[in-house]
């Protein structure tokens, strides 16, 4: 008796094996199986665009701190400029 049970069972479970691996439901947990490996591709055209960013965003301290020590060069000159003596007069022919 129960050996027809095992073999009523196995038999039974095929057919349901079969209709929930064809469902959306079953297709969907084996694309999520297969595609574990992989990120999404929503996730890679981020990692692009944050790489990007912080390209640009290096780029631009770069220019700040280009800006900062022109800025601090024209201080000096400012601030050193009233202590030379005045040319003198210009003289006619």
């Amino acid at each position: 008796m129960g050996f027809l049970r095992v073999i009523l069972l196995v038999v039974l479970i095929i057919p349901i094996f079969a209709i929930f691996t064809d469902s959306p439901l079953g297709r969907a947990l084996a694309r999520r199986v297969a595609g574990r490996n992989e990120p999404p591709p929503e996730l890679d055209n981020l990692a692009q665009r944050v790489e990007a960013l912080s390209s640009e965003v290096d780029d631009l301290s770069r220019a700040v701190d280009t800006l900062r020590e022109e800025n601090q060069f024209l201080q000096r000159l400012i601030e050193d400029g009233g202590g030379r003596p005045p040319l003198p007069p210009r003289s006619s022919p």
